[in-house]
Order: C-alpha cells, then structure tokens, then sequence
C-alpha cells in the first residue's frame, strides 16, 4: 500500500494526474485484496473527470472485493446519478452485493434496471441473476430468469442444479440434470452432491457409478460428497476402493480429502485406518480435529475425545462450536457427566461460544444419561430462554429417551406432554407407549396407541441398510424381497 500511494504521488508530480489511463492502473491496482484498499480507490477515483463505465466498474470490482457491500452499492446509485449507463459487468458486481447482503429488495430492483436496459439476456447477466435468487432460496425466480435467457451455458445449468438440491427440491434438480445438454465434471459434481446433501446416499453413489463410465475424471469435490455418502451409509468396501482410488489417480490428500476419509473410516467402524490418515496429515485445520475427535465420540471413547481436544489446544487450533458438539457426544456416550458439564463452562467462559440447541441437546441427553433429571431439566429451561421455542424440541426428545431407558415414567409423561405442543412426529409416541408397556401398564400404552391413531400419526417402518459385494441395499421392516 505504500508503493502504491509513492505511485499515485509521482503521477500526480509529473502532470499525469488528469490523465485517466494512469489513474485507472492506479484505480485497478487498489482493487486488488490482498494488497489494495478501496477508501484509497474512492479518493482516486473523485479525481478522474468523466469516468467511463469501465472505471466506475473498476471502483464496484473495489468495494466488492474488499466486501464492502454497503459501499458496493452506494457506488452503483451513484453510477445511475451521474446518467453513466450500466453494461453487463456492471450488475453481476452489484447482484453479488444484493446476495451477499441478503437483500432480496434490491436484488430485485438491480433485476428491474436489468430488464430495462435489455441486459437481462447477457449471459453474463442471466447467469448472476439465477445465482442471486438461488442464493435467496428463490427457485421460481431463477426458473424465470433461466426460461427467458436467450443463450445458456453449463454454469446455467450447474446454479440451477446447485439450487434446487438447496432447497430440498432434488427432483427438480435431476430433471435439470437429465435434460443438461452438456454434463461436464461441474455439473456431476452439482448434482451427486445434491443427492448427499439432501441423504439421497444411494442415489448419490449410484450417480458417481455412471459418471465412471464417461471419460470425466472426479475432482476433490465430489470425492469429498463420496466419501460422505460412504460414511452415512456404512459403505466400507467403496470406501476402501474410493481411497485407492485416490492413490492411484496420484491426487495429494487435502485437508478436506483427508478429513472426508477419517470421517468415513470412523463411521464405518475401523478408528485404526481414520488414526493412520490423521497422523498422517501434515497440516490439521479445526474441521480435521472435529472429525478426528467425533471419530472417538461416535466409538464410544470419551477419554480419547478429550485428549485429542487438549492436543488441539496445544497446537494453537482454536476449537469452535462443532469441536464442542462432539465432546459433548464423547462424554455422553461414555458416562462422563461431570466432564462435560466442565467442558460446558469452558466452552462459555474460555473460548465465548454461546452455547446453540444442538449444545443444549447434547448437554440434556448427557445429564438424562447419567441419571441426572433435575439438571437436564434446567438445562431446557436455558433452551427455552434462550432459542426459539420450536427449538426446544430437540432437547425435550433427548430427554424423553432417557427417560424412557431409565424407566422414569413420570418425566416421561412431561417430556412427552411437552412435544405434543411442539411436533407431530411418531417416534415419541411409540417411545411413551414401548414405556408404559415394559413397566406393564398395558393400558396406558394403548391410550397413547389410540392417540397417535386420532391425530392420524403414521409409524414409519424400521430400515437397515447392508452393504453387500459394493453394493447397498434397503431392508424395510415388514417389507419383501424378491429371491
């Protein structure tokens, strides 16, 4: 930044200070960053008479980068004041401000001057556009802006996939796909992680099959979206073909690969294989502590969980609020209550994370475990403080299945009145009804059988899923298979 003000100093000495040209590599230099500064930019350009559009896109570049969004779009009203007239680099910098803002308001008002200026057809345009309104969530507006675009890409195609699978809608997302007139690795990838993303494991992996039969050859991303289709469905064997894969395709193992794979051989069973690529590592960002530390939670070794977090506090990685969910879970599963109630205080005193439902949920199910209802009681209490209320669900059902494994009934019955008021799931139901069952009060399993009958609450059937030969298969309880 130093050169580069010596540079604006000698242009301004030597007469170049009128002189646009000299001043928009200033003007460009400041944009960038890594080195640049914006404000410094801003005061450069009040000296360019009669700016072109190309160096009031320039200043936009500036602001954006920097993420100055407020002054992103400060800029562009004053672009409109002067009467220069936006082009189609001009709006991109401002819709990815409106997005970044989360202003669906002005995203729609850039969208209006847009189609005033006929600059909705630019591909360039259209293409920002669809992204602004997936970033908004709103699939009806980037379907609109997608069917009226003139020419379309495959990063057209890629947004609107990416889009639907964020919202839910993996249908819709498919039929983009199946209809893509070209599907490049940006699009597969899309699409596979659509299916993991919304725990369409099977389908995720059947998707990655076909791809192995083009000539495209996977990137980091879609074997990290595998990997943790792999590890959510217990899929071993292709988990192990995945990583040999890996080796023979030469890709160095990422932070992210790596971690992908610890977090699949841990669920999948096999801690030596997720110890070895941890140990391995030679840098570890706080996501590959959490997933090595969950590896030990979700095998039941809380000693392990916590040693693995003093280890990380040691390396100068700062835990977040994800390393703390599975601490909780760690002590949870190995009965250490007082151990995490500690690590409950330093979560808040120490490292000032407040604390979210999932901690307060983690927190309620470990106390419920080791016995201890009145604490977990208060516990809810801060949850009902301090989230919103439909929130509270999460902790009351941690607490009903503990109650339901000690055989105390009377918390039950509350924890169970509780969720009547806040969901209409049947896992509850059947969990008060299985209680009163074993404690042989046949009656009042029935009572709440026949309530879950009137409020027209299904039970869904039980699912295994069995790794067979590289494959997956579903078993549905009560359901048939074909010899």
């Amino acid at each position: 930044m130093k050169d580069l003000k010596q540079a604006h100093a000698s242009i301004i000495t030597t007469g170049l200070g009128s002189n646009n040209f000299a001043l928009s590599r200033v003007l460009d230099f400041c944009s960038n960053p890594h080195h640049g500064n914006p404000f410094h930019a801003w005061k450069i350009f009040q000296h360019i008479h009669n700016p072109t559009i190309c160096i009031w896109n320039t200043i936009l570049k500036a602001f954006l980068l920097h993420n100055e969004l407020i002054q992103t779009i400060l800029v562009y009203r004053n672009l409109l004041q002067s009467g220069i007239v936006p082009d189609n680099y001009t709006l991109p910098y401002v819709l990815k401000a409106c997005s970044r803002l989360k202003s669906v308001h002005l995203g729609e008002s850039v969208h209006g001057h847009g189609m005033k200026l006929g600059l909705v057809f630019d591909l360039f345009v259209g293409n920002s556009l669809i992204v602004m309104y997936c970033e908004f969530r709103n699939m009806e507006g980037a379907r609109y802006v997608f069917d009226e675009m003139s020419s379309l890409n495959v990063v057209s195609w890629t947004v609107m996939i990416s889009g639907y699978a964020k919202v839910g809608e993996v249908d819709n997302a498919r039929l983009f796909f199946d209809v893509a007139p070209v599907r490049d690795k940006g699009i597969w990838g899309a699409m596979i992680s659509g299916y993991v993303q919304n725990a369409c494991f099977k389908e995720g992996l059947h998707l990655f099959r076909l791809m192995q039969l083009t000539d495209i050859e996977p990137d980091e991303a879609i074997f990290v979206s595998i990997l943790s289709g792999c590890a959510q469905l217990g899929a071993f064997d292709v988990g192990i073909w995945i990583h040999r894969y890996l080796d023979r395709l030469g890709l160095p193992l990422s932070i992210r690969l790596s971690t992908g794979l610890i977090d699949m051989y841990a669920k999948c069973g096999n801690l030596d294989l997720a110890k070895r690529i941890f140990h391995e590592m030679p840098q570890k960002d706080t996501v590959c502590w959490n997933a090595m530390i969950s590896a030990m939670a979700i095998n039941g070794d809380g000693e392990a969980a916590l040693e693995l977090c003093r280890d990380m506090e040691k390396t100068g990685v700062q835990p977040d609020d994800i390393t703390f969910i599975a601490i909780f879970t760690a002590c949870s599963y190995s009965g250490m209550a007082y151990e995490g109630l500690r690590m409950f205080e330093k979560m808040r005193g120490v490292y000032r994370i407040e604390p979210k439902t999932e901690h307060y949920g983690c927190m309620v199910d470990l106390l419920s475990r080791a016995g201890h209802f009145e604490e977990a009681k208060q516990i809810i209490q801060r949850v009902i403080i301090s989230t919103n209320p439909s929130e509270e669900k999460v902790a009351w059902r941690a607490f009903l299945s503990a109650c339901c494994t000690h055989g105390q009934t009377q918390l039950a019955e509350l924890a169970f009145g509780k969720l009547l008021e806040l969901e209409s799931g049947s896992g509850f139901y059947v969990q008060l009804s299985n209680l009163y069952a074993s404690a042989g009060k046949d009656s009042d399993a029935r009572r709440v059988r026949k309530l879950m009958k009137h409020r027209g609450v299904e039970k869904l059937p039980g699912c295994s899923l069995i790794e067979i030969e590289g494959g997956v298969h579903e078993f549905v309880a009560g359901g048939k298979m074909d010899p």
